[in-house]
């Protein structure tokens, strides 16, 4: 199933994705296989790459190695959640980093929408991808949906 979204003129457009991974048989491995659903592929080799990417690309998602030579996982995703620019861009944590559920609960908690764990098949990280898409397109980001959920409570009280 190729993936896209309409612009205002009708046209589809390739949702982007980025992926950053200092594994160059794991960028080839994802590259070749986003690019043949139709996603537009980006990507970025470490964290402090990563984030320059996402503020210049504007990716529809980001797929994001916890284990990067120069910033964990853990932190990027902070400060992208943290840039008003990126908050909104849903994040699938790649990882064969995730042995305890500590881990794991972190990185939700730090603003990560899922997590793959390495090694992985392609058919299940393109099922997450879609699943995470689908997710942002009906209901936008847990953050939004969150401040608009405790923006109505706040008025019911009143």
């Amino acid at each position: 199933m190729k993936i896209g979204t309409r612009n205002d003129k009708g046209s589809i457009m390739k949702e982007k994705i980025l992926f950053v991974d200092d594994d160059p048989d794991i960028v080839r491995l994802v590259k070749e296989t986003l690019l043949d659903e139709g996603f537009d592929f980006v990507s970025a080799e470490d964290g402090e790459g990563g984030i320059k990417e996402a503020q210049t690309s504007h990716p529809d998602l980001i797929i994001l190695d916890m284990q990067l030579p120069d910033i964990d996982g853990f932190e990027i995703c902070r400060r992208l959640k943290a840039d008003e620019g990126c908050k909104h861009i849903p994040i699938i944590m790649l990882t064969g980093k995730f042995k305890e559920t500590s881990d794991k609960v972190e990185g939700l908690v730090g603003g990560a929408d899922d997590y793959v764990l390495k090694p992985f098949e392609t058919h299940e990280l393109l099922a997450r991808i879609r699943a995470v898409l689908r997710e942002y397109k009906h209901f936008g980001p847990k953050h939004l949906v969150k401040d608009h959920l405790d923006e109505l409570r706040r008025k019911k009280k009143d």
